[in-house]
């Protein structure tokens, strides 16, 4: 298992966690084959965006004698209620509902404490001045929440909670389809069969410009929807006209600025070790771009995907990550001094093209790659 640093939380975390989709009606016996099968595998992250109780007392007994060696994604503002789910943003109900949660999981404490599913700009500015956020600093000071965190499918209330400076990780949904949608406050207009009628080009620059911020700010990022409940995997139900593989679509969500991890929502058992598997499997098997490339109702004609595709450089230059942090740099609109420290790290810059053209020849997406790295030198001064 290969393991990413969680933003600036410093949370090292498996590059696959797990939703709790398959924790769901299950015996506190198969609980604890799920959790065994995740330890044996290193997988450390687990989202726990469902209230169920049963489940969460499951998880707890699970967990017992092994709580230090996961990564808890818990979700304040999903309670349960008259034997259902329910998203709350009552203070007394978060309260209480947090307050079950660590007792039923057996612990003092998460590490990262999700503020549940915020859409719309509305509710993230009644969630930032309001009493969640209030409860959530509580938290954090008394040490039961380590970091804060936000769930949303929403690119631009994702940005607003990023620069807030008060959220250190965002659990947001990244597939190669939804990253064409722009931003709106119904979810399922992501996944909507009219907007994908006409074909779509290049990523959503509200996206775009999402995963280049939260990479500059060090906002931690964990993927929801990477397969896109499953209908990416399928010909007749995905959206882009053509099945792609679960080890693509978890590549491209881990090639995404920011992303340190994606939550597998595996139904089941035979699911979960798939999804683990893709730490085993090969280039060829995780490479995405050539599909992409060639699905019949989506384009990233001229936008780089970081897919590495374009290797080698006869000059070694890394022409991937030089790419990246100039668009983190044209992004901001200035060199950040993280971007600049991380570039000059770089053993070859871009002033040492030669301007050759085999990456160009290379490239699925049409990237105009020495442009780019004329622009970096310029940029970065080698």
């Amino acid at each position: 298992m290969r393991y990413r640093t969680l933003g600036r939380t410093g949370l090292r975390v498996s590059e696959i966690g797990v939703g709790c989709e398959g924790f769901l009606e299950k015996t506190p016996e198969e609980v604890g084959e799920w959790v065994d099968v995740c330890q044996a595998a290193g997988v450390n992250c687990i989202d726990l965006y469902a209230p169920n109780p049963e489940f969460r007392s499951s998880l707890g007994r699970a967990l017992r004698g092994r709580r230090e060696k996961f990564v808890l994604q818990a979700h304040l503002c999903s309670v349960w209620r008259d034997g259902q789910y329910k998203r709350t943003r009552n203070i007394d109900e978060v309260r209480e509902g947090f307050r079950d949660q660590l007792e039923r999981l057996e612990t003092d404490h998460v590490e990262i404490g999700m503020i549940h599913y915020v859409d719309s700009l509305a509710d993230w500015e009644e969630v930032r001045e309001g009493p969640v956020m209030e409860y959530v600093r509580e938290q954090k000071a008394a040490g039961t929440v380590r970091w804060a965190g936000l769930s949303s499918h929403n690119p631009q209330v994702a940005l607003a909670a990023a620069e807030s400076g008060f959220i250190d990780v965002l659990m947001f949904s990244v597939n190669p389809c939804y990253d064409l949608q722009p931003a709106g406050e119904d979810v399922e207009e992501l996944w909507a069969p009219k907007n994908y009628a006409q074909p779509l080009l290049n990523m959503d620059p509200d996206r775009q410009r999402l995963y280049e911020t939260c990479q500059r700010l060090g906002v931690g990022v964990t993927v929801m929807k990477a397969f896109g409940g499953g209908d990416l995997l399928s010909d007749k139900l995905s959206p882009a006209g053509k099945a792609l593989t679960a080890f693509q679509c978890l590549q491209y969500a881990l090639d995404r600025p920011g992303v340190g991890c994606v939550m597998s929502g595996a139904r089941s058992l035979e699911d979960l070790k798939k999804s683990i598997a893709f730490e085993e499997a090969s280039e060829a098997e995780r490479d995405y771009a050539a599909a992409l490339a060639a699905l019949p109702k989506i384009s990233w004609k001229g936008h780089c995907m970081y897919c590495g595709h374009c290797a080698p450089c006869p000059k070694g230059i890394s022409v991937a990550d030089v790419t990246k942090f100039l668009n983190l740099s044209l992004a901001q609109g200035a060199v950040p001094e993280t971007v600049r420290e991380h570039y000059a790290a770089l053993p070859h810059g871009a002033g040492e093209c030669v301007r050759c053209g085999a990456c160009e020849t290379r490239c699925p997406f049409a990237v105009p790659i020495m442009e780019n790295m004329a622009r970096a030198a310029e940029l970065f001064g080698r």
